[in-house]
Formats: structure tokens, C-alpha cells, sequence
């Protein structure tokens, strides 16, 4: 199913396609790796600009010292939540994001099914209301959490795209997540495996600098063609 036609992506846009080839090549990828709905928002927070392994030694810093609710964060001090979280990097600015998080959490009264219960267009909306939390995390929270389907894009997402020469190199969010929508059908699970698998992805190939041999995506791929980009 190649994308709907669009001044700002190419007429060989074919999601569809990549997402075959990465699944064939990677398989299910099982994530948001996370034991509950609130662990999961807690990540999605600690995971800006930085690496997964860091978010991750976070989160498991917030369980051990039993600051994994929204609760627990809402009464931390702010000092005594930022030297928990620190592993995950920028951690005064995420303890002000989580608690920001929290704060909103509790007009829900902790109830997160509550939350996700509303129309993904509310609900989205919500999320960006709260301080700290962009578009991207937003949708992570609404794709992975809600299970409602909407497509998480990130800068993998972006150098993928534009290297198939689907996009220009800087194309916006709205743009990009409109060609998955337009291409895929409206299913959370299946846009949470496109969207793991382009980060797998991502770091076994399309790295910064890429790695072309054994790429999946490499018959389409505009650089691994030689082509300039």
C-alpha cells in the first residue's frame, strides 16, 4: 500500500513496504518494555534526548528507592527525585517534568484507565497540555499505553524516511506521522511495531553513520545506492 499523494513526501513513499521487510528481518519487538501503564509514562519522560539505557537505569532507580508512582513523585523532593533519576541525564529539568506529569495525573485521581478511556484526539491533547511532555511522548504514551493508533515518530524516524528519499531532511512531525496514517491501517499494535522496528533498526543500520550491508531496506534505499541525499 504505497502513501497518498503529498507536495511534501515522495510518490514512492511505501510504509507498507518497510514495515514488511523490517518485521521479516527483526520480528515482534515487544515494547514498550514496562510492568505497568504508569512505569511506562515514567519512561516515556526519562527517555528525552537521551538513550534507552539510561531511562531504564532511572526507572529501576525509582522502583528501588519506591518513587514508582505518581504519589510517590507528586510529595518527592524535588533535590532528593532528581539524585534518583540522575542516571537518565538533563535530571532537574525531568524531575520538574515528572512532577508536572504527576500533577496532572492526579486530577484523574491516579485512575490512568480513566484517562485512557477518552477519544485519542482528548486524550492526546491532554498530554500536551502537561509541561514537559511534546508531541512524540505524547503519542508514545497514547500508541503504547492507550492502545489507541496513533504513529510515534522520532529523529530515527526522520533520517529513515529521508534516506529512502521519502522526505525531506526536515520534515515536520505532522508530516511524517500523516504518511504512516495515510498508509497503514489505524491499528495501535501495528503502528507500536513500525514504530520499534525503525528504532531497531536504526541502531543495527541506519545509524549516523550507516551500516548498508545486510540492510533489509538497502534495494530502496537512496544512499545505500550511491545517490547523494
Amino acid at each position: 500500500m504505497v502513501a497518498p499523494a503529498s507536495a511534501d513526501v515522495a510518490p514512492s513513499a511505501d510504509p507498507a513496504w518497510a514495515l514488511a521487510r523490517l518485521d521479516a528481518a527483526y520480528g515482534a519487538q515487544h515494547w514498550w518494555p514496562a510492568e505497568s501503564s504508569f512505569e511506562m509514562m515514567a519512561g516515556a519522560i526519562l527517555v528525552q534526548n537521551t538513550a534507552w539505557s539510561g531511562a531504564k537505569q532511572a526507572v529501576d532507580a525509582l522502583k528501588l528507592a519506591g518513587l514508582l508512582s505518581p504519589s510517590a513523585i507528586r510529595t518527592a523532593d524535588p533535590a532528593a527525585l532528581g539524585a534518583v533519576i540522575r542516571p537518565a541525564g538533563y535530571f532537574n529539568l525531568k524531575t520538574r517534568r515528572l512532577k508536572s506529569l504527576c500533577e496532572f495525573l492526579g486530577r484523574y485521581d491516579d485512575d490512568l484507565a480513566r484517562l485512557f478511556a477518552q477519544p485519542k484526539e482528548i486524550l492526546r491533547a491532554e498530554l500536551l497540555g502537561v509541561w514537559g511532555v511534546g508531541k512524540e511522548t505524547a503519542d508514545s504514551i497514547v500508541c503504547y499505553e492507550a492502545k489507541q493508533p496513533l504513529f510515534v515518530v522520532d529523529a530515527y524516524t526522520r533520517r529513515l524516511f529521508h534516506r529512502l528519499g521519502w522526505t525531506d531532511a526536515k520534515a515536520g512531525y505532522d508530516t511524517l506521522q500523516d504518511l504512516v496514517h495515510g498508509a497503514l491501517p489505524a491499528d495501535a499494535d501495528l503502528f507500536g511495531q513500525f514504530h520499534a522496528l525503525i528504532v531497531h533498526h536504526a541502531k543495527a543500520h541506519c545509524r549516523s553513520k550507516p551500516a548498508c550491508p545486510g540492510c533489509p531496506l538497502a534495494a530502496r534505499c537512496r544512499l545505500a545506492q550511491g545517490e547523494s541525499l
